[in-house]
């Protein structure tokens, strides 16, 4: 798979656009990121389907806002009107997002697992009884999507647990890694869940989310990746963190700048390591350099925001990135 993160912060006419702008480049899947403050992400992969032959789904959705039952029907009816192209994303969500509904106390991995496994149930045709993270009595879908229960689910995640579930249970896992170190560590995580995977569900697909800046000018590009490496620094469990031999301190001091607003002071403190281990960043030679080195581990790339200064042509300059990387012809 050769995917692309696509944001509805852009109304949904500019998304189609950029939706066909990939597949000319030779993105084969759509994402469309899911967070209530931006346009909503069905409409957006509805309007990427009617407008391209490629995949689309939400990426990566949560099972907190929308109950899992309404969402499994979701996923379902755009399974149906793009004629079998559906992917379903699915993770645990941004805790500051979740924050602001007040869910973020419903984030767990027996939630994301529970809420995939009943919508196969239900993409199969069955009635579901369900008693756990969420309820759900005599609940079916009246219509069958055209990939029955075989719709493409992907756990999107980084904390060992979710990775070893998503190698178990998932089709494939969307790690949130732009750094061979950390997806080499997925890969060791997610080998450990496939050891229990039963054989019906064939291989599991390693999926580097990776957050991509790219442009002929690196200066512009690496500027730009500040703004998501500061989130990402701030967000950085301590062992990721050391992995890259990173100032903790610092990105605690980046995630206070960030709660209190102070975004200029935060992205101040952010530093050339942390972009190096956060983000591809800079050139389309450099960016595909980068791009080898995380599918040494990774089975697929998805390619993230921000993209780049230029988004038009950052999408055409990491296709031709990731073609010169080997991920596809």
């Amino acid at each position: 798979m050769l995917g692309i993160e696509l944001t509805p912060e852009h109304p949904v006419d500019r998304i189609a656009d950029l939706g066909v702008r990939a597949a000319d480049a030779g993105f084969d899947t759509a994402f469309v990121s899911s967070h209530f403050f931006n346009r909503d992400p069905f409409v957006a992969c509805d309007r990427i389907a009617r407008a391209t032959d490629i995949r689309v789904g939400p990426g990566i959705i949560n099972p907190y806002e929308t109950h899992p039952v309404t969402l499994a029907a979701r996923v379902a009816s755009l399974d149906e009107a793009s004629g079998g192209r559906a992917v379903y994303g699915v993770g645990p969500g941004d805790p500051s997002a979740l924050r602001s509904l007040g869910l973020d106390e419903e984030r767990g991995l027996r939630s994301v697992l529970e809420s995939f496994s009943v919508a196969r149930d239900l993409w199969s045709g069955e009635t579901v009884d369900h008693d756990g993270t969420f309820q759900a009595s005599g609940a079916g879908l009246k219509f069958a999507p055209p990939q029955g229960g075989d719709i493409p689910v992907y756990v999107g995640g980084e904390g060992p647990h979710m990775c070893r579930m998503a190698g178990k249970h998932a089709d494939g896992l969307l790690f949130n890694g732009s750094h061979p170190d950390d997806l080499a560590w997925a890969r060791d995580r997610v080998d450990e869940g496939a050891e229990g995977r039963p054989d019906h569900r064939g291989d599991v697909d390693l999926a580097a989310y990776a957050s991509i800046s790219v442009a002929e000018d690196a200066d512009a590009a690496r500027e730009l990746a500040v703004q998501p490496v500061a989130f990402i620094a701030a967000g950085a469990a301590p062992p990721v963190l050391d992995r890259h031999g990173l100032d903790g301190d610092r990105a605690e001091r980046i995630g206070e700048h960030l709660s209190a607003g102070d975004f200029s002071a935060a992205f101040d403190e952010v530093t050339p390591a942390m972009v190096d281990a956060f983000c591809m960043a800079g050139t389309p030679e450099t960016v595909a350099e980068r791009m080898a080195g995380v599918l040494e581990h990774a089975d697929s790339l998805v390619v993230g925001s921000p993209l780049g200064p230029d988004l038009e042509t950052a999408i055409e300059l990491a296709g031709a990135a990731a073609c010169e990387a080997g991920i596809r012809e």
